[in-house]
């Protein structure tokens, strides 16, 4: 009985595939969704320091159609309408896409550009980010941290601004080109009042410094 539980708790020894590519680019497909030497350090993170973005760009590469190399920004404004069209065809809500920026009351110098509004309770913003970007957001039903700040900005600017509708598209991931996570007031109060003193410190010390240049 010992020798059985030896002979199981013992490494199993495999032999490795060895696949020989005639070009290169064969040899870049053959990458695609594995886990090689170069990506690793991107998938594995510290114990509870929660999933890496390699491992969401693993999935992409398995799910999604590759891109295709168009511009970020241009892909993005070609795709907003399709977004729009899709919300207004999943909600039932009529969304006014006209070119506006919004401007606070408390000081002309906050702003936003909102890339829809239903009314002044209820706005959209678009991001047709890449493939990890948006499986990202998916599994984890959280908007990247590097748009904080532009969610923070539409309630700093409109105070009756109700709830933000943050609309994930991408027309590369057939099964789940689309989603939306809804952020409303309630949940972002405490940091809205924190940001817009800061907002309103940082415009004072500008103007400062300015009219100190300029005179």
């Amino acid at each position: 009985m010992l020798n059985v539980i030896k002979l199981m708790t013992e490494p199993i020894i495999t032999p490795i595939k060895i696949i020989k590519f005639d070009s290169r680019e064969e040899w870049l497909d053959a990458r695609v969704g594995k886990i090689t030497g170069t990506r690793l350090k991107d998938l594995i993170s510290l114990r509870g320091a929660g999933k890496k973005k390699g491992f969401y760009e693993l999935i992409a590469e398995r799910v999604a159609v590759p891109a295709d190399g168009e511009n970020t920004m241009e892909r993005g404004i070609r795709l907003e309408s399709e977004a729009v069209e899709r919300f207004e065809k999943e909600t039932g809500k009529k969304v006014n896409s006209d070119l506006v920026l919004w401007v606070s009351d408390l000081d002309e110098n906050i702003a936003i550009s909102p890339d829809g509004y239903i009314n002044q309770t209820e706005a959209i913003e678009i991001k047709c980010i890449n493939s990890a970007s948006h499986i990202e957001a998916l599994l984890t039903q959280e908007i990247p941290a590097e748009y904080k700040f532009q969610v923070l900005q539409y309630f700093i600017v409109n105070p009756k601004l109700k709830k933000l509708f943050f609309i994930f598209y991408d027309p590369r991931i057939p099964a789940k080109d689309y989603f939306v996570i809804t952020v409303e007031r309630k949940d972002v109060e405490d940091d809205v009042k924190k940001y817009l003193e800061e907002e309103l410190a940082i415009i004072k010390e500008v103007e400062a410094i300015t009219l100190n240049l300029t005179f």
